[in-house]
């Protein structure tokens, strides 16, 4: 396992650069195989522990079942040790009685000065924890006023409840705007930003902001200096829940045309030609760029784990990676634009 340094400026520590996602723990995934993935994880050298105060809600839980099972692991560990652990508020839902969904109405609690203080405290209480090494605002809230946001998170990094505060599914320019605007109130910005992000990418007509784009690991590659604190992108569903693999699990509509299909033959191809799975060439990928990230990886099983865990160590060859790069290099340009 390697590590990385995350920070925000004032608050600086190290994360294994493979993150655990445990999005279906105490759900899909039952509670005793998430806490055997979640030792095998931490034996392997993993430091880094993502969820949400929402998951699972549409499956049947109640929205905090993954936070539930990491404090009965917490537990029984007797602390995190040298764990960090993120979670996220803000897209739990707003009326319980209505559904939680990415189209609108989306139900969406928001990222409010109440709603943030409250619902932070709550994972706390939930997990077991005092301090929340890393919280996202899970969606960005553009009905919000930004300075209420900012000046919520603030607040909490003050009282010593969270270490470093983080934005998911946002636009680059929101990011830049939120940033700014924790300079301007003397507060500690963001530091770390969640985006989707991995070897295939988005339609145009898809119209999405929430993935990571050229403008995005641009503006990191230029944070860590006076005036632009630094910052690292986290990147959920790099390998598209078992799609670069499985026939039966599709791609998402807005990734499923032909320029994917052929970049999901060529991980094959060269998975098979250097003795790795397509996976794992895919996470070594996003990890050795220009802009590294961290990949949120989701397991259901050990095994599953296991041949992740594999692909944190992989190095491609500059021939391998320059192959991988070349794939319809001009539509994906096209698509950063």
């Amino acid at each position: 396992m390697q590590y990385r340094t995350i920070s925000n400026g004032s608050t600086s520590f190290d994360v294994s650069t493979l993150c655990l996602g445990t999005m279906f723990f105490g759900t899909r995934t039952d509670v005793d195989t998430s806490l055997r993935i979640l030792d095998r994880f931490v034996d392997a050298g993993g430091t880094f522990v993502d969820t949400a105060n929402n998951y699972n809600v549409w499956v049947g839980g109640h929205g905090r079942d993954s936070e539930d099972v990491l404090g009965e692991w917490i537990r029984r560990r007797g602390g995190l040790g040298d764990v960090r652990l993120a979670t996220k508020l803000g897209a739990a839902q707003k009326d319980p009685a209505l559904p939680l969904q990415n189209v609108e109405p989306t139900n969406f609690q928001g990222l409010s000065a109440g709603i943030v203080a409250g619902e932070a405290r709550e994972s706390l209480r939930h997990l077991g924890i005092d301090r929340l090494d890393v919280l996202y605002g899970h969606v960005d809230d553009r009905e919000t006023p930004v300075a209420e946001t900012v000046a919520a998170f603030g607040e909490l990094q003050r009282e010593g409840l969270v270490g470093i505060s983080g934005i998911s599914n946002i636009a680059v320019w929101r990011l830049v705007e939120a940033r700014e605007e924790a300079l301007r109130q003397g507060v500690d910005p963001y530091g770390v930003v969640q985006q989707g992000y991995s070897y295939v990418y988005a339609s145009p007509a898809a119209r999405r902001t929430s993935d990571v784009s050229v403008d995005l690991l641009d503006y990191v590659a230029a944070a860590g200096v006076d005036g632009r604190p630094p910052l690292t992108v986290t990147a959920y569903s790099p390998l598209h829940q078992g799609a670069f693999t499985r026939d039966d699990k599709p791609m998402w509509p807005g990734m499923r045309h032909a320029s994917n299909r052929d970049r999901v033959r060529l991980l094959h191809d060269v998975a098979a030609e250097i003795g790795a799975t397509p996976n794992q060439v895919a996470l070594a990928w996003l990890l050795g760029g220009d802009v590294p990230v961290i990949p949120v990886i989701g397991a259901s099983t050990v095994a599953q784990l296991e041949e992740l865990l594999a692909g944190a160590d992989l190095v491609l060859d500059a021939d391998v990676r320059a192959r991988l790069d070349a794939a319809d290099l001009d539509v994906r340009a096209a698509v950063a634009v």
